[in-house]
């Protein structure tokens, strides 16, 4: 969300004893390492902190310490950051302890080289070769009820509360648990009770008074794979609108097993036959900024963390509640399902919804395209940021697969001759690609 100039820029100006670095999406771990890169370029020395909940001690050990010759530590817990920020500013503390973490952190590249050495990966010809199978001469392509984009302005938040899920709102706040049972733990429950009271007042506050607006553009396309690997989307008269790039396993795998590509659930080109595409982008967060200030006015912070963990659950639940409708209603696909929440929950029901970002498409640039094909900016007011992010944050976007074969998956590693492959089938810069893939790069 802020450019790495900046946060050095803001740093000098301010002579500050510490740079804290905090991911939240993947793209953000890539960042890191540029910042770090640049400290070094411009002979910073200050500490340099790396947490958030993409980050990890094996990622800052591998890619991020090593292009900085000053302190980098790693805190997976913002408890945790006070001892270390104190043993970083103390003349008397601050060389023992980075001999420890640097000590710990050759161990961790180490171990992670050792591990790196075992992964065997295929080409991308063979992988190719090994997708998915699906035996589409059987497989019924369902025509939607309507092509095109269709926008919910203002949808009505009392609708999506059934939908919520309320285990990611606990673990949000760091109390690990399945909800209901949660409310129920010997150790944690008193204290889960009293934050889940505290969110059902606040919840009805953000329903009764209308502090959040709720907003949404879908669209359905028809659809067909081509070369393998993307899929295109073309408007009623069958000219093409855009292309979706995704991205396939490519480690070696078992007989039985397959190397999966986003791709592979929609019916190939060749067949003669089209078929559908889905998109999406919405968000409950519009109308959140004001309340946050009022908050963090009187110092209230936690009311802001929680009515911006509120907003997100409510996101989360609109996805859950418009790909319901889209099963049921725009696509059809699915029109008997009768799922209850818990089934949702636990996505029961045939299609997928994956975004750019997760495992099955590590790469963030995507979302420009759904920005593209859906005009999502005009429709709804979501905004990209520099790095993909989406304003307001409590958004979510992404893809509707209706196959019923079509399944979550993580792409795992891949090699550089996948990620050329792909940066000339998106026509961007090597570089440019290969630092958005830099979580999944098997090299």
């Amino acid at each position: 969300m802020v450019s790495c100039d900046k946060i050095l820029e803001e740093a000098k100006k301010h002579n500050v004893d510490i740079i804290g670095l905090s991911g939240l999406i993947t793209p953000s771990l890539d960042e890191m390492v540029h910042v770090a890169k640049e400290m070094e370029r411009l002979k910073f020395t200050t500490p340099l902190l790396i947490g958030g909940a993409t980050t990890s001690k094996v990622h800052t050990a591998v890619k991020i310490a090593q292009n900085y010759s000053g302190p980098v530590v790693h805190v997976n817990d913002a408890s945790k950051s006070v001892p270390v920020a104190s043993s970083l500013i103390s003349n008397e503390l601050r060389d023992a302890f980075m001999a420890d973490v640097n000590s710990d952190y050759a161990r961790v590249r180490e171990q992670n080289k050792n591990a790196q050495s075992q992964n065997k990966f295929i080409s991308m010809a063979e992988a190719r070769q090994n997708k998915f199978p699906i035996d589409w001469d059987k497989t019924e392509i369902v025509k939607p009820t309507f092509i095109g984009t269709k926008i919910f302005d203002n949808y009505d938040l009392k609708e999506l509360v059934e939908y919520i899920d309320w285990t990611p709102f606990f673990i949000s706040w760091e109390m690990k648990g399945s909800y209901p049972k949660i409310l129920k733990d010997p150790t944690r429950g008193a204290e889960a009770t009293k934050l889940f009271n505290d969110a059902q007042a606040m919840l009805t506050k953000i329903i009764s008074e209308k502090w959040l607006t709720a907003k949404a553009v879908i669209g359905i396309f028809p659809a067909n794979t081509v070369n393998d690997d993307d899929t295109e989307v073309y408007d009623e008269k069958g000219n093409k609108l855009d292309t979706f790039h995704s991205i396939r396993q490519q480690s070696k795998k078992p007989a039985g097993q397959y190397n999966v590509a986003l791709s592979d659930f929609i019916k190939p080109k060749d067949s003669k036959e089209t078929d559908y595409l889905g998109a999406f982008a919405l968000s409950t967060g519009f109308g959140i900024d004001s309340h946050v200030a009022r908050f963090e006015a009187d110092h209230d912070d936690y009311s802001a963390i929680m009515l911006k963990s509120l907003a997100d659950r409510l996101a989360e639940a609109f996805a859950e509640l418009m790909h319901k409708k889209v099963r049921k209603e725009y696509w059809g696909y699915a029109k008997t399902e009768n799922f209850l929440n818990e089934d949702l929950i636990k996505e029961e029901y045939a299609g997928i919804r994956p975004a750019p970002g997760y495992p099955a498409q590590p790469d963030h640039t995507e979302k420009n395209t759904i920005w593209k094909l859906l005009d999502v900016e005009k429709n709804t007011g979501i905004i990209l940021t520099e790095s993909l992010a989406m304003v307001p944050t409590a958004a979510v976007s992404g893809l509707y697969f209706s196959h019923p074969q079509s399944h979550y998956f993580g792409v795992g590693k891949i090699t550089k001759e996948q990620v050329e492959d792909y940066a000339k089938r998106k026509n961007m810069p090597f570089e440019i690609i290969e630092r958005w893939l830099g979580s999944v790069l098997a090299y």
